[in-house]
C-alpha cells in the first residue's frame, strides 16, 4: 500500500496539497463542538461515567481524523478518518445496550466482541483502497458503505419506540439527520459543475449533529450514575 499517494474523491478537491479542501476540512470543527456540548450536559446531569467520557473523546476525534483526511488526502489519513467513526459506532452500541437497555454484563461482553469484529471488517472495507478507484462512476458516491450504520440507527429508533423509552425521539432525530446527511454525501460529485465547492461539508455538519443527538439522548435518558 502507498501511504502517501494523493486521493481525490470529493468535488472541492481540485489539486494536490495541504489546503485544497478548506471547507471540507474546517467543517469538521462541528464534531469537537458536539463533544463539548455533550461533556457540558453530562456534567450537569452527573453522567460523566467512563463510557460517556470515551464517547465524547471519540466524537471529538472523528473531527480530528476527518480533518486530517481532507487536508492530507492519502491512505494513512484515511485510516485516521474511519477508525474513530467506527469505534464510536461500536462503543455507542454497547453503551446503549448497557445503559439504556439494561442488558447484563455477559450479554454486553458478547455483543462487544461482535461489535469489535464488525468494526474491524468495516474499517478494512472502507479504507486503504480509495487511491485505486474513483467515486465518479458510482451514482451513490461511495455511500453504500454506510448502509449498515443507517439500518442500525433505524432499528435502534424502532426498538426504543416499541419499548416507549425516553431516548426514542433523540434516536429518531439522529436517524433522520443521518439519512439527510447521506443525501448530501451522495450529491457531492453530481453537483460539481454547478456548485464547485460541493456538498460534502454538509455530510460533516449533519453527522456531527447526529453524533450530538445520540450523545444527548444517552446522557439525558440513561440511568443516573449512582444507579449503575
Amino acid at each position: 500500500m502507498d501511504w502517501f499517494s494523493p486521493i481525490d474523491l470529493y468535488c472541492e478537491r481540485v489539486g494536490v496539497g495541504l489546503w485544497p479542501e478548506p471547507v471540507n476540512a474546517l467543517s469538521n470543527l462541528a464534531f469537537p463542538l458536539a463533544a463539548l456540548w455533550a461533556w457540558h450536559v453530562a456534567g450537569q446531569h452527573g453522567q460523566r461515567r467512563l463510557i460517556v467520557v470515551v464517547l465524547c473523546f471519540l466524537a471529538a476525534l472523528i473531527g480530528v481524523g476527518s480533518g486530517l483526511f481532507h487536508s492530507f488526502a492519502n491512505a494513512w489519513s484515511e485510516y485516521a478518518d474511519v477508525v474513530p467513526i467506527w469505534s464510536f459506532v461500536a462503543l455507542y452500541v454497547l453503551a446503549a445496550i448497557a445503559l439504556v437497555g439494561g442488558a447484563p454484563p455477559g450479554k454486553v461482553a458478547r455483543i462487544g466482541v461482535i461489535s469489535a469484529a464488525i468494526t474491524t471488517v468495516a474499517v478494512s472495507a472502507t479504507s486503504g483502497d480509495s487511491a485505486a478507484h474513483s467515486h465518479a462512476a458510482d451514482p451513490l458516491n461511495g455511500s453504500l458503505q454506510y448502509a449498515p450504520a443507517l439500518v442500525a440507527l433505524l432499528v435502534f429508533a424502532a426498538i426504543t419506540f416499541w419499548r416507549g423509552h425516553a431516548i426514542r425521539w433523540w434516536a429518531l432525530a439522529a436517524a433522520i439527520t443521518f439519512l439527510v446527511s447521506l443525501g448530501f454525501r451522495i450529491m457531492d460529485l453530481h453537483l460539481c459543475s454547478v456548485w464547485p465547492m460541493g456538498t460534502h461539508f454538509m455530510w460533516h455538519v449533519l453527522n456531527a449533529l447526529m453524533v450530538a443527538l445520540l450523545l444527548q439522548g444517552l446522557i439525558r435518558c440513561g440511568p443516573a450514575q449512582s444507579e449503575v
